[in-house]
């Protein structure tokens, strides 16, 4: 959509909408610099093997004005000529023709790269209607701008081809008192030199378009605050159902560390902000262990768990500080506090021996 309830593009693309343009075929692509590729790989194979293609030519046309006086029209000798023409011109332009594709199919790859989009080769048949392809056609703002392009491309190349065959017509006045041999040598070599200058003209043309293509693919790709907040819900989810999601999962959590608590040797409380439980088997672990810990509620609701599990509480303001702020559930207490809980669990396992209440 260009636009969506009213908004401006005025976000960049993000990469699973980049993604999904190129799982579709669509990428920025420049024409003109395939038929650049073309045109210059073409002309500068037919410089290069201008020798081998002469030397072919020279020899079949030598076969073929040799045997004219014995040339007897036959079926068979029709055959054998067809033949002798087929392979002559395979091998003499197969490689001409294989290396411009070659080249072709190199430049397209430098420009989107190699990926294999199954999405691009399924048939549209919507594209089959006749009049909406006469109205993309006719009617689309991309027609005008490629009809522009082609405008401006025809009226450059055709001012400068004016102005150099100006300049060879110029030079060609000086023809009539030479050989027919230099006359040859000027026309070939006026004629490459031409085609190299419209070559160059074809290269600038070519850069500019595909800077313009890389330009225009940007700003199509180009995304509205909703369009971002919509793909964003697609991909990562509903906020509100994340967050939804979220304090279930820390509510679960929550349960499952409250029912570690009637296993802990003692609960170390702030009285009220917080409240730690604590597990020591000397047989297992080198120092006490966290098995639950919390601040306001959650400390509640640890105490209310030890009460009804005569887990003893024990009050000790900067200790259950220091335990909450440096522990994690599930490990072992820092070395710098074991000497205080010790004194801790000493009184404790020394009052369930003699069983007396802590509170």
């Amino acid at each position: 959509m260009a636009e969506q309830q009213g908004q401006d593009k005025t976000e960049q693309p993000t990469q699973k909408k980049l993604d999904d343009a190129r799982n579709k075929g669509q990428a920025a692509k420049s024409a003109e610099i395939s038929n650049f590729t073309v045109f210059g790989s073409g002309l500068l194979l037919l410089f290069l093997f201008q020798g081998f293609i002469g030397q072919r030519l020279s020899s079949i046309s030598s076969q073929i004005f040799i045997s004219l006086d014995q040339f007897e029209l036959s079926r068979s000798v029709i055959q054998i000529y067809a033949m002798k023409g087929f392979l002559f011109f395979f091998i003499t332009l197969s490689p001409f023709f294989i290396g411009i594709i070659l080249l072709a199919l190199a430049v397209n790859l430098m420009q989107v790269g190699i990926r294999i989009s199954p999405k691009a080769l399924q048939p549209k048949f919507s594209k089959l209607n006749p009049i909406k392809g006469l109205k993309n056609k006719l009617f689309s703002s991309r027609t005008v701008v490629e009809v522009i392009k082609s405008l401006v491309k025809l009226i450059i190349i055709g001012l400068f081809s004016y102005l150099a065959i100006s300049t060879l017509i110029v030079q060609s006045t000086n023809l009539l008192s030479q050989s027919i041999e230099e006359i040859v040598n000027f026309m070939s070599d006026a004629a490459l030199s031409f085609l190299w200058k419209i070559l160059i003209v074809y290269a600038v043309l070519s850069i500019a378009d595909f800077i313009f293509q890389k330009y225009k693919f940007k700003k199509d790709m180009m995304m509205t605050k909703q369009e971002v907040k919509d793909e964003f819900k697609q991909t990562e989810g509903d906020p509100f159902v994340k967050g939804k999601i979220k304090t279930k999962q820390m509510e679960m959590s929550r349960n499952r560390m409250i029912q570690e608590v009637p296993k802990a040797d003692v609960v170390i409380t702030n009285p009220t902000h917080f409240a730690i439980a604590l597990k020591y088997d000397a047989a297992k672990n080198s120092a006490p262990i966290v098995l639950a810990k919390g601040m306001d509620e959650v400390a509640l609701r640890i105490k209310e768990a030890a009460r009804k599990n005569n887990v003893p509480l024990y009050e000790d303001k900067l200790l259950a500080q220091a335990l909450y702020k440096t522990c994690k559930i599930g490990e072992e207490i820092p070395e710098k506090l074991f000497e205080a809980v010790a004194k801790i669990l000493a009184f404790v396992f020394k009052a369930k021996s003699q069983k007396k209440r802590i509170v």
